[in-house]
C-alpha cells in the first residue's frame, strides 16, 4: 500500500467525518432550536472565559482569575452588568473591546442568535426554528395549537424580524453614540476618550448593560442631563424589545393596528416608569445619602433616572446601599418585572405582569374570559404567565438563600443583587464584589439562568415530550 493511498483514504475519513458533523449540527437547529440555542450561548460563554484570561485583557499584564473570568463572560453574554472587578480599571483595550463586542453579541438574544446561526447552518430556516424564531417575539408559539396570525409577527415575517433585530441594534446604537459625544466633551472627556466612551456608552444602554469604560462610572455626568437622558433613552429602545421596535417600524404612531403584545408591553412600562419614579421620590427624598442633598429639580430627574435604571438598565448615580431599606424592596420588584420580551432586559417581563394583571381583574369582575383592547388572551398564556413568574421567583429564592449562606451578608442586600443578577439588570449594594469564589459560580447561574429566560428552558425541555391522547376525570380541590 503507498504513501498516496493511505493519505487519500485518511483524507476520505477525514471529510466523511466532517460531514456527518455538520449534518448532525445542521439536524440539531431544525429539531430542537431552543437547545441548540443554549448551546450556543454555554460556548460564547466558554469562549470569553478564556479570552478574559489572557494576560493582554488585563491592564496589569496579569492573567485574570478563572471565577472573575468566568463571571465577567455569563455578565457580559448575559448583558447582565454586574461583576466581581472594577470594571473601569481591570480591563485593558483590548479587554474592553471583549466586553463591547461580548454585549453586542448577547442583545441580539438566545433564540435569535440561534435561528440566524441556525440559517448559516442549514441554508434555510425550518418550520420548526420560524416557530422558535418567532417564539422569541412571541414565546407561546413554541406551544401547541394554531396561533392568529393577527399575533405579533407572522412566520414569513421571521427574516424581516431577524434583520430589523440587526439593522436596529446598529443604527440606534450609532445614533446615541452621535448623540452622546459632543455631551461627554461638555463634561470634561478628552476628544480622542470620548471616541471610544460614547458608542461604548451607546451599547450599554441599549443593551440594558450597565458597565462604565471609567473608574468613576456615571460620576463625571451626575449632573450632565443630557448624557442621563440619552441614557435612559438607549435603555428604554432596549428594553420594549425587538417585535414592539418591529412593529413601530412598521406602523408608526397607528396605535389601533399595533398588535396586543406592542400595546401591552409599551403600556405596563410607561405606567411601571412614572410609578416607579414617584415611589422612589417619597421614600428618598429626605434620605441625605441619595436625594436629601438635592434640589427639587435633581431629586424629580433622579428618581425618574433610578426608576428607567432598575428596570434593567444598570446604570447608578447613587450609591445603591444607601438606599432605605424600602427603596431597595421596590427596587427588587422593579428588577424582578424587568422589560420587554424578546429584548435586550431580563426578568419575568411586563407582559407577563400584564397577562397576570388582567386575568385577575377579569377574575374580580366574574368574567368568563381574559380580554384587553378588544382581544381574548388564552388560558395556556395565563398557565405560562404564571409558570414564569413560579420558576422566576424559585431561581431567585435559592439562589438568595444559598448565597446568604455562603457570605452572610444581609439578606436584603444579597436578595437585591440577587434580583439584579437574575433579571440582567446590574445595579448592586455591593455585595457582588466581595462574593466568594463558591458564591461567585451561584450568582453566574442565576444570571445565566434569568438571561436564557425560563420559556426557552422549558420549550427545551419540551422538545421531546410526547402528546397525551386522553384525559382523566376532573376533580376540583381547595384552594385560597
Amino acid at each position: 500500500m503507498t504513501g498516496d493511498t493511505v493519505g487519500a483514504r485518511a483524507w476520505r475519513n477525514l471529510r466523511s467525518m466532517l460531514s456527518d458533523s455538520w449534518d448532525r449540527l445542521r439536524d440539531l437547529t431544525t429539531a430542537s432550536p431552543s437547545r441548540f440555542a443554549v448551546g450556543v450561548f454555554l460556548t460564547l460563554i466558554l469562549l470569553f472565559t478564556a479570552l478574559f484570561m489572557l494576560p493582554a485583557a488585563a491592564a496589569d499584564g496579569q492573567s485574570t482569575a478563572f471565577a472573575d473570568a468566568l463571571f465577567t463572560a455569563v455578565s457580559t453574554i448575559c448583558v447582565t452588568g454586574l461583576s466581581t472587578v472594577d470594571m473601569g480599571t481591570h480591563w485593558s483595550p483590548f479587554g474592553h473591546v471583549l466586553v463591547y463586542i461580548g454585549v453586542n453579541v448577547g442583545a441580539l438574544g438566545v433564540l435569535t442568535l440561534a435561528s440566524i446561526l441556525g440559517l448559516v447552518i442549514s441554508k434555510r430556516l425550518g418550520l420548526r426554528a420560524k416557530l422558535i424564531a418567532a417564539g422569541d417575539t412571541n414565546p407561546l408559539r413554541a406551544h401547541g395549537g394554531p396561533v392568529n396570525e393577527g399575533q405579533t409577527v407572522r412566520l414569513g415575517e421571521v427574516g424581516q424580524l431577524l434583520a430589523t433585530v440587526a439593522l436596529s441594534t446598529l443604527v440606534i446604537e450609532a445614533g446615541l453614540a452621535i448623540l452622546l459625544y459632543p455631551s461627554l466633551l461638555l463634561s470634561g472627556i478628552d476628544p480622542i476618550s470620548a471616541l471610544w466612551e460614547a458608542p461604548y456608552y451607546a451599547a450599554m444602554s441599549f443593551t440594558n448593560t450597565g458597565f462604565a469604560p471609567n473608574a468613576g462610572g456615571l460620576e463625571p455626568f451626575a449632573q450632565n442631563y443630557v448624557v442621563l437622558t440619552l441614557l435612559m433613552a438607549g435603555v428604554f429602545l432596549g428594553s420594549i424589545g425587538f417585535p414592539v421596535i418591529f412593529t413601530l417600524w412598521r406602523h408608526h404612531f397607528h396605535v389601533r393596528r399595533w398588535s396586543l403584545h406592542a400595546k401591552l408591553t409599551v403600556i405596563t412600562t410607561v405606567v411601571l416608569f412614572f410609578a416607579g419614579a414617584g415611589v422612589f421620590l417619597l421614600l428618598e427624598y429626605d434620605n441625605p445619602e441619595t436625594f436629601g442633598g438635592m434640589d427639587a429639580w435633581d431629586t424629580t430627574f433622579q428618581a425618574f433616572f433610578l426608576s428607567a435604571m432598575t428596570r434593567s438598565g444598570g446604570f447608578s448615580v447613587v450609591d445603591m446601599s444607601e438606599l432605605h431599606g424600602s427603596s431597595l424592596v421596590v427596587g427588587s420588584m422593579l428588577m424582578f418585572v424587568g422589560g420587554g420580551s424578546a429584548s435586550t432586559a431580563g426578568g419575568i417581563k411586563v407582559t407577563t405582569l400584564a397577562v397576570l394583571a388582567l386575568a385577575v381583574w377579569s377574575e374580580a369582575k366574574g368574567r368568563p374570559s381574559v380580554e384587553a383592547f378588544g382581544r381574548r388572551i388564552p388560558s395556556d398564556v395565563q398557565r405560562v404567565a404564571l409558570s414564569v413568574v413560579a420558576w422566576g421567583a424559585t431561581i431567585v429564592a435559592l439562589s438568595t438563600i444559598t448565597i446568604t449562606q455562603i457570605t452572610q451578608q444581609p439578606v436584603e442586600y444579597v436578595l437585591f443583587d440577587v434580583i439584579s443578577g437574575f433579571a440582567t439588570v446590574g445595579l448592586s449594594t455591593g455585595v457582588t464584589q466581595q462574593l466568594p469564589d463558591s458564591a461567585v459560580y451561584v450568582m453566574a447561574l442565576t444570571m445565566f439562568m434569568g438571561r436564557v429566560g425560563t420559556v426557552t428552558l422549558a420549550a427545551a425541555v419540551a422538545a421531546t415530550s410526547r402528546s397525551q391522547h386522553y384525559s382523566l376525570p376532573v376533580e376540583r380541590p381547595i384552594v385560597g
